[in-house]
């Protein structure tokens, strides 16, 4: 804090998520900490799921109490996934504290149709089964076109964070990607004609390069593809407003 004299700060508490924060034996040093900082608030960064039944307003709420006992501003609480009844329950118990919600998630961050990723085909190659390309000259399983798309693993074509499974159905679906995998089969985040495609191959840096078979539309230089891809990851060439 030493080093931030002057500086807009955010305190973040430790929450139920165990990823960073001060703990509560940690209140009694920010009297001294805060003294040459302007102090915005306190934040909580709340879990998005509570298998064990808590309830995330009585998390804030302790947190508040114990804020309050170490004698620190309560004037302003950022807080995150919570819906808008809860913040409305800790405005009624709080009054003269300023809830702030944190909501990229369910703004862009969650909205798949916030934004609209594109990648331009930038070559077609007709090929014939058992035609040979790529850098391991696989051999093509059918009839159709290799693709090539603008969009490659420096833009996040390719790249994928884990996720949480819950339920049989998600779990089978990631046994099934899993086993395709093993015999590179990989689908890619490019659409046409109404279906995701293929990977011909694992991505490259620019661009990507995607299997189409003979019975679909023809891909043409100049087309564009929509793909499905993670806002947390996505790099893009250029932005257009609509």
């Amino acid at each position: 804090m030493h080093a931030l004299v002057g500086a807009r700060v955010v305190i973040e508490c430790m929450s139920s998520m165990k990823r960073h924060g001060v703990k509560e034996e940690e209140l009694g040093l920010l009297h001294a900490a805060i003294e040459d900082v302007r102090l915005e608030g306190f934040a909580l960064h709340l879990p998005l799921d509570r298998t064990d039944g808590s309830d995330a307003v009585e998390e804030v709420i302790g947190w508040m109490d114990r804020l309050r006992a170490a004698r620190l501003p309560l004037h302003t609480m950022f807080v995150s996934h919570l819906r808008a009844e809860e913040l409305a329950r800790l405005q009624q118990q709080f009054p003269q504290t300023r809830f702030r919600a944190r909501i990229g998630t369910r703004l862009w961050l969650g909205d798949h149709e916030a934004t609209e990723y594109r990648g331009a085909v930038l070559d077609v190659t007709p090929v014939v089964k058992g035609d040979r390309f790529g850098y391991r000259q696989q051999k093509a399983a059918s009839d159709g076109w290799l693709v090539v798309v603008a969009g490659g693993t420096s833009h996040g074509v390719g790249l994928e964070a884990p996720k949480a499974l819950h339920g049989v159905m998600p779990r089978a679906k990631g046994v099934a990607r899993a086993g395709l995998a093993t015999v590179n089969r990989n689908l890619s985040p490019f659409v046409w004609a109404g279906k995701q495609r293929w990977f011909a191959e694992p991505p490259h840096m620019q661009v990507s390069i995607l299997f189409v078979p003979s019975d679909a539309q023809e891909p043409r230089v100049g087309d564009e593809l929509v793909a499905h891809l993670r806002h947390t990851t996505t790099q893009y060439d250029r932005l257009v407003d609509h």
